[in-house]
């Protein structure tokens, strides 16, 4: 499968989870720092939570890597979580800005 269809069906799978706290997709909310598409079909995602200490950071990555494993013709799913750089408001897209009511 090509490598932008592919990135383009995780992206889309990824704006299927939200934070539990806030009504908006973790990818818009910008807690997506990289995907990654390799030859064999299998994706790297690193990503964070709005905290260190929020409640989903044990769940959170999981929950990504099994929606995105479920994707036809994706091999498999590393996720990293990381907490550098630390997430702040300015990473949430426009148009999640909007939906909430902060622009």
């Amino acid at each position: 499968m090509d490598k932008q269809i592919l990135k383009s069906l995780v992206i889309s799978a990824l704006k299927t989870i939200h934070d539990p706290e806030i009504p908006v997709n973790i990818y818009d909310m910008g807690l997506i720092y990289e995907i990654k598409v390799n030859d064999d079909n299998s994706v790297y995602i690193k990503m964070t939570v709005t905290a260190p200490n929020c409640p989903v950071a044990d769940s959170l990555p999981e929950e990504v890597r099994e929606r995105v494993k479920s994707i036809e013709g994706l091999k498999d799913a590393e996720i990293e979580l990381v907490f550098d750089p630390p997430w702040d408001s300015d990473m949430i897209s426009e148009e999640a800005k909007l939906e909430l009511g902060l622009l």
